[in-house]
């Protein structure tokens, strides 16, 4: 389904491309509050990712990369971002749990009892569902790497939910 949204995003189709950033937006924001401290941070990164895509969304070669282009965009404008206010590193604040679905407040919990170099792995692989090959294209490092963090992940939260 998002290949045809793609492709007709592609051509300028706006409400294609209306309805490929509502289906990603909330992946998205999970993605850009991991790294960002401020709603107002995550509001302008977003608007940024969305603006960035639309430009850009014909030098897309294969639509089925869609998800992982759109994550890798966002996390460069986010580490921009961080990098413009000197304080690179991921947030260990998270939504207050008002803004939260009572669905996502255990795993928001979860991902808390992490280390920043891991949230943003556990987050892409559990929470938005991409496989750890995309991961690594996504954050540019080795798969293995991102599997080596995953499982630390796991060991980690085996020992605080165990206990």
């Amino acid at each position: 389904m998002d290949v045809l949204l793609v492709k007709r995003a592609q051509r300028r189709d706006m409400e294609a491309f209306v309805d490929l950033v509502e289906k990603h937006k909330t992946g998205l924001y999970k993605v850009a509050k991991s790294y960002l401290r401020s709603e107002e941070d995550v509001a302008d990164v977003m608007q940024e990712t969305v603006l960035s895509v639309y430009e850009h969304l014909q030098e897309l070669k294969n639509a089925s990369y869609f998800k992982t282009w759109i994550t890798r965009i966002l996390i460069n404008h986010c580490k921009d971002l961080l990098k413009q206010q000197k304080r690179y590193t991921v947030s260990d604040q998270l939504p207050d749990k008002a803004d939260v679905p009572r669905d996502d407040r255990e795993f928001y919990r979860l991902i808390g009892e992490l280390n920043e170099d891991y949230r943003t792995i556990f987050l892409l692989y559990y929470g938005e569902g991409f496989h750890t090959r995309e991961i690594a294209q996504i954050l540019e490092v080795n798969e293995n790497t991102v599997k080596s963090k995953l499982r630390r992940c796991r060991e980690k939260l085996k020992q605080v939910l165990c206990y």
